[in-house]
């Protein structure tokens, strides 16, 4: 897996040094069910991508996600969830246990993807592409939020304490809807 990612993530800089534009909708991913999702179905979309945990103090923040999805979903906005362990092994779940917790208690309609490492080496390699994206930051901990524009590229990186329900990141959002 380590040499994939690696390899995954070397294609990205020589095809950067020649000049191909580079984009989240590049990279194919697991839905919780294990199927392939090419994230190229997500062109033209404004993304918030976000690595989600299910015993984490900002484990809440799933609702503000659903509440951010049903608001501006018609307008084009995913919401796309990548559940990961890697802070405090925060999401022990298998992928079926987080869905039903995702959707009992908060509802979520969102999409979920397979549970992935976010940091390191071994990060998968759509976040090892995002954490290099607009500025090189490491994701710091559970529920980072990396905004994504139509054409795929990564305009923001928010922390943790910023909520899905603050005023900052719907100006974001509604900016990116309103240029699409």
């Amino acid at each position: 897996m380590q040499i994939a990612t690696a390899l995954a993530l070397a294609l990205s800089l020589a095809q950067a040094q020649l000049g191909a534009p580079m984009s989240v909708h590049r990279f194919t991913v697991k839905s919780n069910a294990g199927a392939d999702v090419p994230l190229s179905t997500y062109a033209g979309k404004v993304l918030l991508i976000v690595n989600t945990a299910s015993e984490c103090g900002f484990t809440p923040q799933y609702a503000g996600l659903e509440a951010l999805y049903q608001k501006y979903r018609a307008r084009g906005l995913e919401v796309l969830a990548f559940p990961s362990n890697d802070f405090g092994a925060q999401e022990p779940g298998s992928d079926a246990e987080i869905k039903k917790f995702c959707e009992l208690r908060y509802r979520t309609t969102f999409p979920l993807f397979g549970k992935i490492p976010v940091t390191g080496a071994g990060a998968a390699p759509l976040y090892q592409f995002l954490a290099s994206r607009p500025t090189p930051k490491p994701v710091s901990w559970n529920f980072n939020k990396f905004l994504v524009d139509g054409q795929g590229q990564v305009v923001a990186h928010l922390d943790s304490e910023v909520e899905p329900g603050s005023p900052e990141l719907a100006r974001r959002i509604e900016a990116l809807l309103a240029a699409r």
